[in-house]
Order: structure tokens, then C-alpha cells, then sequence
């Protein structure tokens, strides 16, 4: 609670920083906030204190662009990522290949992400740890796209994919979705029976997943300023919801431009901490 009450003291100080572009303000800082692990606000408009750097090695993962410095999460995310890969090896992999978590504050990143701002999101790639790369190819090296333009599976590469992670991952207690192409919901969905499959509501169809699954963990306790997603529908979302995705709808219109969000749109502690020493 130390590092809210700091923020907050110091949020009316920072009057300058409200319109300043918050990937900016985010992106010009390497290092933790101080204090005890806090998210504050929510993944799409939010920070974290406490992050921690998750390692580029372990026994059964490995970090993919380090350059990006993208690796920073809260504690619970970084143990989950240990956790899961261990229970991806037990189920017939080497290992998992990390993709980014967030930056050291969390905030709002200069490319790529809209969320993944509170140190609870990660993107796992479906190209499995198999030989570990070293520096470079951790650069270059892709994933495996499974899927085949916007319908079709690529069932050569699924069977090679680390695909089988995903179930473990959505049966994990602390997840609270986990994005994929809605090609790889319905294989999931095909591959098994409605009553062996009590994960399956957390997997969410979304663009742009086609080769890597996107983890969400629930507000971990203790971030009480932390905004949890309202809970997905009931059911396991392989009937009609799925189906839309596969007419020309979901796809229809031009895609319009993302506002760059200022300081101003985060909740007031994310002004302070990104200044925090």
C-alpha cells in the first residue's frame, strides 16, 4: 500500500505530464517502480510497481527479442510462466518460447501491443522450445503461423506447434482468458468433447493470433486499484459465437487508427509512477 499512497501524493504534482503521449513516458524507463508488487488500472489503460524481470533461460523455456526489453511482469505472471512451461514439458514438449510480457512500468508500448500494460499478459509462441536459439536468432527466428489465410488450419505445423500448452494453460486457476485465431479455437473445439473441456470459455477468438496464444492472468491479491475484464459469456464458446468468425462480418470495413493514449487517459498513479525514483 506504500507505493499507492506515494503515487497518489504525487499525481497532482505532475500536471505537465497529462498530455505527453504515455508511450513515450513509459518507453524512456528501464527500471522497476520501487515498492511492493502493485497493478494499478487495467490492461489496456494501466501500470504496475514491484515488476519483476523474467528470466531469458530457464530449464524449459526460453525468451524470445530480448532487445525489446519486454520481459518485465509481476511476480505472479512470472511464476505461472515457470509453472506452465514445466507442465508443457510433462505433456511431451522440450519447452515454451516467451514472447513479451510488458515493459518495466507497464503503460502503454510504443509498437505492437494495446494492452499488456499491468505485467499480467504474455504471448507464447506455438513454435516450441526445441534446439534453444542463441542471442541472434532469438532476433530473427519466427513462430509457426498455423494459420492458412483466415480459415483454414495449417495441420502440418499444428501438430508440430506447442498447441498442447493451451489447455494447460486456460486450466490454470490464476488465467482469466487466453486469446487465439478462432482457427485454433475450433480445432480445440473439435478435438474434444464438450464435457472434457471445462477451460474452454476462457479461450477467446481474437484477431492477429495465429502464432502464438496471448495468456491474461485475473488481478492478482493485494492490487486492489487493479480492473479486472467482466467474466466471458457462459458456455463454452463453440457453437454460434465461433461460427461468426468464419463469415466475412468480423472482417468487413476498414480498420481505423488507434489514438495514442497521454498520461492523462491512465489512472492518475500511473502519472506518478513513471516518474517515481
Amino acid at each position: 500500500m506504500r507505493i499507492l499512497a506515494i503515487c497518489l501524493s504525487l499525481a497532482t504534482a505532475l500536471p505537465a505530464f497529462a498530455a505527453e503521449p504515455a508511450h513515450e513516458a513509459f518507453g524512456a524507463v528501464s527500471t522497476p517502480a520501487p515498492g511492493t508488487p502493485q497493478v494499478f488500472g487495467s490492461y489496456a489503460k494501466g501500470c504496475h510497481a514491484g515488476a519483476v524481470l523474467f528470466p531469458a533461460d530457464g530449464p524449459t523455456w526460453a525468451a524470445m527479442r530480448l532487445s525489446r526489453d519486454r520481459r518485465w511482469a509481476q511476480p505472479e505472471l512470472a511464476d505461472f510462466l515457470v509453472r506452465l512451461s514445466w507442465r508443457a514439458k510433462d505433456a511431451g514438449l522440450d519447452g515454451l518460447l516467451i514472447g513479451d510480457t510488458g515493459q518495466a512500468r507497464g503503460g502503454p508500448m510504443k509498437s505492437g501491443h494495446r494492452s499488456h500494460q499491468t505485467g499480467l499478459d504474455v504471448d507464447i509462441w506455438l513454435r516450441p522450445l526445441t534446439t534453444r536459439p542463441n542471442i541472434a536468432e532469438r532476433e530473427i527466428l519466427s513462430s509457426y503461423d498455423v494459420v492458412k489465410g483466415r480459415k483454414t488450419l495449417d495441420e502440418a505445423l499444428w501438430l508440430k506447434s506447442s498447441a498442447r500448452a493451451i489447455p494447460l494453460a486456460a486450466a490454470d486457476p490464476a488465467v482469466a482468458r487466453i486469446f487465439v485465431h478462432p482457427v485454433i479455437k475450433r480445432a480445440l473445439c473439435k478435438a474434444t468433447k464438450p464435457g472434457e473441456r471445462p477451460w474452454m470459455n476462457k479461450i477467446r477468438p481474437w484477431w492477429g493470433h495465429d502464432a502464438h496464444f496471448h495468456v491474461r492472468l485475473a488481478c492478482p491479491a493485494g492490487s486492489p486499484s487493479c480492473k479486472n475484464q467482466q467474466p466471458p459469456p457462459p458456455g463454452d464458446g463453440c457453437g454460434r459465437d465461433l461460427d461468426w468468425w468464419f463469415t466475412d462480418e468480423p472482417y468487413s470495413g476498414e480498420s481505423k487508427p488507434r489514438k495514442d493514449l497521454t498520461m492523462a487517459d491512465l489512472p492518475d498513479a500511473c502519472r506518478a509512477l513513471v516518474s517515481a525514483n
